[in-house]
C-alpha cells in the first residue's frame, strides 16, 4: 500500500496544489463580489438606510436562482461561458469559474445573515448623527460582523473543497480528478482511500484555522 502511495506522490502533490488553486480563486471572488452583494442585500432591506424593495428582490432572486442549481449541473451549464472566457474547459482554472459562481451567492447569504445580528440601535444612532451610508458600512457594519465574515469564509472554503472534488468528474483537475482517474476508473482502492484522507485532513486544517482566526478577531 505504501509503495503505491509513494509511486503516485508526485501526482498527488500536483492534485493537492490544483485544489488549493481552485479554492483560493473562488474564495477571492467570493470576497470581492459575494461580500458587497451580501451587504447590499442587508442595507436594502425594509427599515434600513438604503431600503429598496426592487433591488432587494432582484438581488435575492439572482442569488436564489444560482443556489438552487446543483453544483454538478452548474458545472456543465457554465461550460460554454468557461470556454468563451478562458478558451478551455479543462484544468483547475476552468473549474474555478464554476466554483466562483457557486461561491458568490453562498457567501453573500452568509454575509447578509451575519449583518442581521447587528443591533439596529447602533445603526440608527449613526444615522442620527449624520453618518453617510458608506461610513456606516465601513465603520459599523463591517467591524461588527468581522468574526461572522471569517466563520462564513471558513464554511465557504470547506464547501468549495467538496465542490472542487466534483469538478474532477469533468476534468477540472485537483484531488477529485485524481480520485476519479485512479481510484474509480482503475479500481485502485489505495488511491481512493488516500485522496479521501487528504481531503479530510485539508478540511480539518481549514476549519481549525478559521475558528482560530475568528476567536482572535472576536477578542479584539
Amino acid at each position: 500500500m505504501m509503495d503505491r502511495v509513494i509511486a503516485i506522490l508526485p501526482e498527488l502533490n500536483q492534485a493537492f496544489l490544483e485544489t488549493l488553486l481552485m479554492v483560493s480563486i473562488a474564495l477571492a471572488v467570493a470576497i470581492l463580489i459575494g461580500l458587497p452583494f451580501g451587504i447590499l442585500l442587508f442595507v436594502t432591506d425594509r427599515g434600513l438606510f438604503l431600503e429598496n424593495v426592487v433591488v432587494k428582490r432582484v438581488a435575492g432572486l439572482v442569488i436564489n436562482l444560482i443556489r438552487s442549481v446543483p453544483f454538478v449541473i452548474l458545472l456543465v451549464f457554465l461550460l460554454p461561458f468557461t470556454q468563451l472566457l478562458l478558451n478551455t474547459t479543462i484544468g483547475p482554472l476552468a473549474a474555478s469559474v464554476s466554483l466562483s459562481v457557486a461561491a458568490i451567492p453562498f457567501y453573500a447569504r452568509i454575509v447578509e445573515s451575519s449583518a442581521r445580528d447587528i443591533d439596529k440601535g447602533v445603526i440608527e444612532a449613526a444615522i442620527a448623527v449624520g453618518a453617510s451610508p458608506w461610513m456606516i458600512i465601513k465603520s459599523i457594519i463591517l467591524p461588527e460582523i468581522k468574526p461572522g465574515l471569517i466563520t462564513g469564509l471558513t464554511i465557504t472554503a470547506i464547501s468549495l473543497i467538496g465542490y472542487s472534488a466534483m469538478a474532477g468528474t469533468i476534468g477540472g483537475g485537483g484531488i477529485g480528478d485524481l480520485a476519479i482517474r485512479y481510484g474509480y476508473y482503475r479500481y485502485d482502492n489505495t488511491i481512493m482511500f488516500t485522496t479521501v484522507i487528504v481531503l479530510i485532513v485539508l478540511v480539518q486544517v481549514v476549519q481549525y484555522l478559521g475558528d482560530l482566526i475568528a476567536r482572535v478577531v472576536s477578542k479584539r
